[in-house]
């Protein structure tokens, strides 16, 4: 006697009032076109990388060649390599009676960029505050004229400037670099700031108004702390353009060698008799590129954060 087996079926899913039948997924593969057109965009995007990164990396190579291969040869072969550009470069503008190594100069930028960060950090953030939270007569049209003075070049204010520190008996020190730093004349990290401000919420500051605080303990304890995105921002865009900064420097410190800053020293290389030493000014500029390089590796997660956020409101 044959016994049938019955094999069981799976119940059909109840359908319930108003529920709409599961679509299938289909699998959307990518068309030869789009496959295409990626492919060339990523070859155009390495290939502009590429040319924009070739100068850095062939200054490089050739701050470890002989100064008469520099030129020679454009390419990025490593022949040929010695480290004396180093070792001349560093003391090659000291003199029988004076010692200038190149690590001085780099000493006299990194006191006038800290000098420079602090008082952009402090005057700015203060200006940015009363701006954003402050309630007083002309506030909007204050800040216009602050916005305004962003579209000013530099150059207008040089030759008024100037007279100003010469009057002052200033010149021919790090005055003239650092002080306006104090006086909140960086109008765009003020922006930057108030922007990053705005985005607070207001419930923070009344609720430090009802407790007994002032302002500048408001600012102080409860804004300065929130403001470390912004306030690392400002530091690192001052920094840079403080260490990159040459006409200022050749305008307030020239004839002070023991006093040039890093791009004066290296304009330093090139004699009144055009004789020029590609070698050691190349060896130099690497050297002077890496506290640049450590200031944006270390930032740039705050970076990213400050220019980020001070849009949100």
């Amino acid at each position: 006697m044959k016994t049938e087996t019955k094999t069981a079926t799976p119940a059909a899913p109840l359908d319930w009032p108003g529920e709409k039948p599961v679509a299938k997924r289909r699998h959307h593969y990518p068309s030869k076109w789009s496959i295409t057109k990626s492919v060339i965009k990523h070859v155009v995007l390495i290939a502009a990388a590429v040319s924009m990164i070739y100068p850095l990396i062939w200054m490089i190579v050739s701050s470890f060649r002989p100064d008469n291969l520099i030129f020679r040869n454009p390419g990025i072969s490593l022949t040929d390599l010695t480290t004396e550009n180093y070792t001349t470069g560093w003391n090659a503008l000291s003199t029988t009676g004076q010692s200038l190594p190149f690590g001085l100069f780099m000493w006299n930028s990194l006191v006038i960029a800290v000098g420079s960060i602090i008082g952009n950090v402090f005057a700015c953030s203060l200006a940015a505050y009363a701006f954003a939270r402050l309630k007083f007569t002309g506030r909007s049209i204050l800040f216009a004229i602050m916005l305004l003075t962003i579209m000013l070049p530099s150059h207008v204010t040089l030759v008024p400037q100037y007279i100003m520190f010469s009057k002052l008996g200033m010149v021919g020190t790090y005055w003239p670099l650092i002080l306006p730093k104090l006086l909140a004349t960086d109008a765009f990290f003020v922006f930057l700031m108030v922007q990053f401000i705005r985005a607070l919420p207001r419930e923070l500051d009344e609720a430090a108004l009802i407790d007994g605080c002032g302002h500048f303990r408001i600012f102080f304890n409860i804004m300065l702390p929130l403001m470390t995105p912004a306030i690392a921002t400002t530091a690192i865009f001052t920094f840079i353009w403080t260490w990159n900064d040459f006409f200022a420097s050749l305008l307030y410190l020239s004839g002070k060698s023991s006093m040039y800053t890093v791009q004066l020293g290296l304009r330093a290389f090139q004699d009144s008799g055009g004789t020029t030493h590609w070698g050691s000014i190349f060896a130099m500029s690497v050297i002077s590129l890496v506290p640049i390089f450590l200031a944006f590796l270390f930032g740039q997660r705050f970076l990213i954060r400050g220019i980020a956020t001070t849009g949100i409101k």
